[in-house]
């Protein structure tokens, strides 16, 4: 696909998106999502991943984006201004702003070198999530309109961020929907420098090896380094569970924070696999020990014998209309997480679905606590790093929630 078909020289000629009344306020006040049930009309004959203007019933102008015919999410706005061209400077300039942010934020350092560069609509460049590994990045294009850019997108990131490697990690799930092609291996497709077979890097001094065949989102979950760091400090002298503990950066830092015995387990035998190698890295494989098996029968095996449970599932709820569903597995595990956990003991509890808020999830883990005839008390409450910025009006990007609760025995 070429970039330059879908790139004009002259706003007036760009194809026009004319919302309903009463969908106006959600983008006029920053939102970045055009659903297609707010679309009026659409005028100037626009194809997938073409430039759009969008307007309100007057006419006035609201945003300008790339066009996603085939998606709930018809555009997402990018600019709100006629003036900003779409081009490469314009790439540069929103991945140059991005890298200056994470630089006022300490990344990379010596002690970190992994982390989101790029978080779509956080960085207002929706359609794009970056993470870097040490000289590598791993990308994800989840929007038509960036894919037919990609070379835009490719050019600005070596020029600001001069990696050895991008990796395209693309997932066969998003560009179905989006209507383009994605690597056979569903991502893990080598775009520019060094062959990679597996992505290096630093996270609070603990060294990982993540290989390109394990298929998880761009390779690893950043979101979650704070609330790790805040674990490590938790577990001196506790029997820790993580109940899904993917690769193990949770159990990992709980091991080096001085747990007397870290259990991790899982249902991937490469994700358990990738976990043991990262532990003789960092010289814990001795303070960890790795299983195979459902969280839940561990969990409800566990009997009130942990002082710290882990609790980060898979995301639940995909959109609103899982949102009722979730909550309800959420309060099982909730339930389950208390079960596990002694008198005096710790629940963190997490949910990246970003239907799911922090007081819905709050709820989950109080029903959960009362069927195991327990008490959850909130000592502290978690969201995603600075790495992952959230426009203010955009609700939905503040997706990953977590909760450090002690549990009680209900009086």
């Amino acid at each position: 696909m070429d970039a330059r078909s879908h790139v004009r020289d002259n706003w007036c000629a760009v194809p026009t998106i004319h919302l309903k009344p009463g969908h106006v306020q959600p983008v006029w006040a920053g939102h970045p999502w055009v659903y297609a049930q707010a679309v009026d009309r659409v005028e100037g004959g626009a194809t997938a991943g073409d430039e759009v203007r969008v307007v309100d019933p007057r006419g006035n102008l609201l945003g300008r984006g790339f066009y996603s015919p085939n998606s709930a999410i018809v555009t997402r706005i990018l600019s709100r201004d006629d003036k900003t061209r779409l081009d490469g400077r314009f790439f540069h300039e929103r991945i140059g702003r991005a890298d200056a942010w994470r630089k006022q934020c300490d990344l990379p350092s010596p002690e970190t070198n992994g982390y989101r560069l790029v978080n779509a609509e956080g960085d207002e460049l929706p359609g794009v999530i970056v993470d870097r590994f040490g000289d590598a990045l791993s990308i994800q294009f989840t929007t038509f309109g960036m894919k037919v850019r990609e070379s835009l997108v490719l050019q600005a990131l070596l020029d600001v961020v001069k990696p050895k490697t991008i990796v395209d990690r693309t997932t066969a799930g998003a560009a179905k929907s989006e209507g383009f092609d994605v690597a056979p291996n569903d991502g893990s497709a080598v775009l520019l420098g060094d062959e990679a077979t597996e992505l290096v890097f630093l996270e609070r001094r603990l060294r990982y090896a993540i290989p390109l065949e394990l298929g998880q989102k761009t390779g690893f979950y950043f979101d979650q380094r704070g609330l790790r760091a805040r674990v490590e400090t938790l577990a001196k002298g506790k029997r820790v569970l993580d109940a899904y503990s993917f690769v193990g950066p949770f159990a990992l830092a709980a091991a080096r924070g001085g747990a007397t015995e870290v259990i991790a387990c899982d249902e991937s035998a490469l994700a358990l696999e990738v976990a043991a190698q990262c532990a003789r890295l960092n010289g814990l494989e001795n303070k960890t020990k790795f299983e195979r098996a459902d969280a839940r029968t561990v969990l409800a095996d566990a009997k009130g014998t942990f002082d710290l449970v882990l609790l980060d599932p898979p995301r639940l709820a995909s959109n609103r209309s899982g949102r009722e569903n979730a909550l309800a597995q959420y309060g099982k595990i909730a339930e389950l997480g208390c079960r596990a956990t002694k008198t005096g003991g710790f629940v963190v509890l997490s949910s990246c679905s970003a239907a799911v808020d922090m007081n819905a999830l709050a709820r989950a883990l109080a029903t959960g606590a009362l069927r195991a005839n327990r008490t959850a008390i909130i000592v502290e409450r978690h969201v995603q790093g600075p790495d992952h910025p959230v426009l203010a009006a955009h609700a939905e990007g503040l997706y990953l929630k977590s909760i450090v609760a002690r549990v009680e025995t209900r009086a």
